[in-house]
């Protein structure tokens, strides 16, 4: 049996869930399999200054295009304290808000798109999704991150089978520094420009805004771009630049530097506070 036919059977026997969808490969994947499965499954999107609005889109298409059942909810997490403190464990807050306000909007059990890989991170989410009783079809039939990739291929769901991995923009400021959420928005459009700037060029899989205090780090996998001397490196410094400086974030335009890209560079475990 594959994979596709191990999730459809394990979703048909499950019945309708409510899913948390939140744009990105692993939960778009999840919806499109449990819709078909159960057209009265249905589908929750929070918007947030952390969610970027391309992920909205994608999510407001797929649900036009399959005939989802799709509420828009707003899950309050950014006027959250102990969220905005920006603590290691920053992910539980958001997925406690999350969880709760989807709770208060349907009987169905909650579902996440957490596939096997991501049980080998630090993901204080996990403890939220635990706390509201939310489940893991993916991790409930041994899927990982690449197998779910396969299943959007398998669908010819060819937008989604090569999306790159993109976590809320929050993830994007380092531990410990408040978030501020006109700044998310901000990065968003850095990370957009440069993505549509330099594709036309160069290979790019991953392109990250990083926020340090009164700094920028640029993270990028691409070694033209990394080297100083490049044209490449002059346009990314002059580009985000301009964004920051446009929209009233001076202090960053000043401090720009360039990196190679490394996964949750800005999660910094040992400022752990529990709040």
């Amino acid at each position: 049996m594959s994979k596709l036919d191990l999730l459809e059977k394990h979703l048909l026997d499950r019945g309708p869930l409510a899913i948390a969808v939140s744009g990105g490969v692993d939960s778009m994947t999840l919806a499109v399999v449990a819709h078909r499965a159960s057209l009265d499954t249905e589908m929750y999107h929070a918007i947030s200054p952390a969610v970027p609005l391309e992920s909205t889109a994608l999510v407001r298409r797929y649900a036009e295009d399959e005939g989802w059942n799709l509420t828009i909810v707003t899950a309050g997490e950014i006027e959250d304290p102990q969220y905005l403190a920006n603590p290691a464990n920053r992910c539980y807050y958001c997925k406690t808000n999350l969880y709760a306000t989807l709770s208060q909007q349907t009987e169905l059990t909650i579902a996440s798109g957490t596939n096997m890989d991501d049980l080998g991170d630090y993901r204080p989410g996990l403890e939220a999704a635990k706390e509201h009783r939310v489940v893991h079809p993916y991790v409930e039939t041994g899927i990982s991150k690449t197998q779910l990739r396969d299943i959007a291929k398998s669908l010819s769901l060819t937008d989604l089978q090569d999306l790159p991995s993109s976590p809320c923009l929050s993830s994007r400021v380092t531990t410990g520094i408040a978030i501020d959420a006109t700044l998310l928005p901000v990065i968003n459009l850095v990370e957009r420009e440069l993505w549509t700037t330099l594709i036309s060029y160069l290979p790019l899989q991953a392109v990250r805004c990083r926020i340090l205090p009164d700094s920028v780090t640029i993270q990028i996998d691409s070694t033209e771009v990394l080297d100083p001397n490049s044209e490449y490196n002059a346009e990314v410094k002059k580009i985000v630049r301009r964004i920051f400086k446009v929209n009233g974030f001076d202090s960053y335009s000043n401090n720009i530097s360039i990196e190679p890209y490394k996964r949750g560079s800005a999660f910094l475990i040992e400022t752990l506070t529990v709040q």
